[in-house]
């Protein structure tokens, strides 16, 4: 007699992999939203900022 093997179809694995791990940094970007708000302030300052320009003449 030959055995049986179930075809398990894990094709909606990585659907579910991707959806979990969207959820979880969503949920840490709000947990940590007034941390992240003000480095990306200190960041965009620092790279926008005109003091730092130097001239060419």
């Amino acid at each position: 007699m030959r055995k049986r093997t179930k075809h398990v179809n894990k094709k909606g694995m990585g659907t579910v992999e991707i959806v979990i791990i969207i959820a979880v940094l969503v949920s840490l970007a709000l947990l940590f939203r007034e941390g992240l708000m003000s480095y990306g302030k200190k960041v965009m300052n620092y790279c926008f900022d005109e003091s730092k320009i130097q001239s060419q003449f």
